[in-house]
């Protein structure tokens, strides 16, 4: 069985954001999604969440590609792959080239796991969201 991972904070939950758990979804058998706790989106963020934790959750869980929801309060890919054992971590191609996630995927591949990147879907993201409320 192929265990797979993706996270995110997943505020304002868009189509964005159903595209990469269905593509992530359609390359494992399970399906692991860790939601940022609010703490550390204002951690690494700077910014305040709009939906909070336990209702982003919520969300997610509901979702039919995803089989399991876990709270998120670190960034570090290392430890969720020592917590879940997962062979393929997911993110979007928007992070292609950034040296964060070209690191985290030399050590998933040292650990045996695999960093897939995802299509993502342009015209959309809880920033271009927040910035439409704001012009309202």
């Amino acid at each position: 069985m192929v265990i797979g991972y993706t996270q995110g904070t997943f505020d304002m939950f868009h189509i964005g954001h159903l595209n990469l758990l269905k593509n992530a979804k359609a390359q494992c058998d399970f399906l692991v999604v860790g939601v940022n706790s609010d703490e550390l989106v204002k951690q690494y963020k700077n910014k305040s969440v709009i939906v909070p934790l336990a209702e982003r959750m919520a969300i997610v869980g509901a979702i039919k590609f995803v089989d399991r929801v876990i709270k998120c309060d670190t960034l570090d890919k290392e430890l969720a792959f020592e917590a879940i054992r997962f062979q393929k971590i997911f993110i979007g191609d928007d992070w292609k080239g950034n040296t964060r996630w070209e690191e985290t995927g030399k050590k998933m591949k040292s650990l045996g796991a695999e960093l897939v990147y995802l299509p993502h879907t342009h015209g959309t993201s809880s920033t271009m969201l927040r910035n439409k409320l704001k012009d309202l």
